[in-house]
């Protein structure tokens, strides 16, 4: 059966008003729980990126190209971070978020895409969507306490070292998992998809990349192990989820382990996915057709399954390194996030500390994207994904160059600008390679 999102509103509604004082107090005394500004966390957040690429030498150019003329486009999120205390261990989280803005060429073209932040946008037009809503409970399983402060989706507090975490709700799975200090956050960091999170990871999600499901994560001061299970689209990249949970689902676990080199931090995490999706196959789509291939003629419930490695390490205060590689077994379609079957990343975070400018950030990093054969026959043949098709391929590895200056500039805000240079567009030794610059004005509290 269905659950309309509007079921899991009213019993989150009727939830917080059990676990009031309404009851037992009054009015009065509801009104005064229901106001005290200890039991929430409330934060916003707003970014706007401008960016646009210089032309580029390409012989020829597909339904799913980046375009050779030179072009900009920009994009805009705004995001309000509710939350709200209900019991002890127990919360809700709510993120009503305005939208709007466009890549550039129409966010197709290069499997790496440069705009991590329109992958949240996927209508030009401005517009009000709710991309969070969740339940979390903790449960403390130790005397050992550490400190949370009051930050995005997290209540101030002290919560067990050793505890359990259940979530239930609306979420994104880059929300637990692939986490990474000093590469995670395109609001914040690198812009590039394939250095905000693990390009081979084709997550769950909806156009604007959330979905929704169960998570839980059992944690230790050492290590932590965590595992989700989602619902995956009902067509590739699209808003409507498949409900039939037995044929269709994405199911991932990770295993997080932390450690110290010296007194500086670092994490090492692996993560392992299966996802089920009524998804076509590339080399039966060549079979039916070996010119111009319709994958969709050959959708079927099929397994999509990889691995994913994601390091952390600081070399000193100021500066962190971090590294990613990923793989998956590349047979299906992409059905979520975006068309990479393999990939490595490796990159460098320094803070302005040396030139006293403490809370200025430099990044650099680099990242190589590869195809499955399947994959890549598929292409070659004039076939489209969802995001690249240049009706033709001269296959060889897409390769990104990023960097940038974050300015915090005043309070709150940060102005960055951001270069990224790619070899092989889309996977395509024929075009390219493109040179792309952003500017991305960003503001939390």
């Amino acid at each position: 059966m269905l659950i309309k999102p509007w079921f899991f509103i009213v019993v989150l509604t009727v939830s917080f008003v059990l676990a009031s004082p309404l009851r037992a107090d009054g009015v009065d005394e509801f009104y005064n729980h229901l106001l005290d500004l200890t039991q929430w966390t409330l934060h916003t957040q707003a970014t706007t990126i401008s960016q646009g690429h210089f032309a580029f030498h390409a012989p020829y150019t597909g339904p799913n190209s980046l375009s050779p003329q030179a072009e900009a486009r920009t994009s805009f999120t705004s995001t309000e971070f509710i939350g709200r205390k209900l019991w002890t261990g127990g919360s809700v989280y709510f993120n009503p978020e305005i939208i709007g803005g466009q890549g550039v060429s129409h966010t197709l073209g290069m499997a790496g895409f440069p705009n991590g932040e329109i992958y949240r946008v996927d209508d030009p037009s401005i517009k009000l969507v709710m991309s969070r809503l969740y339940y979390q409970q903790i449960v403390g399983l130790s005397q050992e306490t550490e400190h949370f402060d009051s930050a995005q989706n997290q209540l101030a507090g002290n919560v067990a070292q050793k505890r359990l975490t259940f979530v239930a709700g609306k979420f994104s799975l880059v929300d637990f998992f692939d986490r990474n200090t000093y590469s995670s956050d395109a609001r914040n960091q690198f812009m590039n998809w394939a250095l905000f999170a693990n390009g081979a990871w084709d997550y769950a999600a909806d156009t604007r990349g959330y979905t929704w499901g169960v998570y839980g994560e059992y944690n230790q001061p050492q290590w932590a192990l965590r595992a989700a299970s989602v619902l995956e689209p009902l067509f590739p990249n699209q808003s409507e989820m498949d409900m039939r949970i037995g044929r269709a689902r994405a199911d991932q676990a990770e295993l997080e382990w932390r450690y110290a080199r010296d007194v500086h931090p670092g994490k090492l995490r692996f993560l392992s996915y299966v996802n089920q999706s009524h998804a076509g196959e590339y080399s039966s789509a060549l079979n039916l057709s070996p010119v111009n291939p319709q994958i969709g003629d050959t959708r079927d419930y099929r397994t999509k399954y990889g691995f994913g490695l994601n390091l952390e390490q600081a070399i000193t205060s100021d500066l962190g390194l971090f590294s990613r590689a990923g793989w998956n077994n590349g047979t299906t379609e992409t059905w979520a996030f975006t068309e990479i079957d393999r990939t490595v990343s490796a990159g460098l975070l320094l803070a302005g500390t040396h030139w006293g400018r403490q809370e200025d950030r430099v990044g650099l990093a680099f990242v190589a994207n590869g195809l499955s054969s399947e994959h890549r026959q598929y292409l070659a043949a004039g076939g489209l994904g969802f995001i690249l098709g240049d009706g033709a391929l001269n296959y060889a590895p897409e390769q990104i160059v990023e960097t940038y200056y974050a300015f915090h500039f005043w309070r709150y805000w940060t102005l960055t600008t951001d270069l990224q240079g790619v070899k092989n567009p889309g996977y395509n030794a024929d075009r390219g390679p493109v040179l792309i610059l952003a500017e991305r004005v960003h503001v939390e509290f």
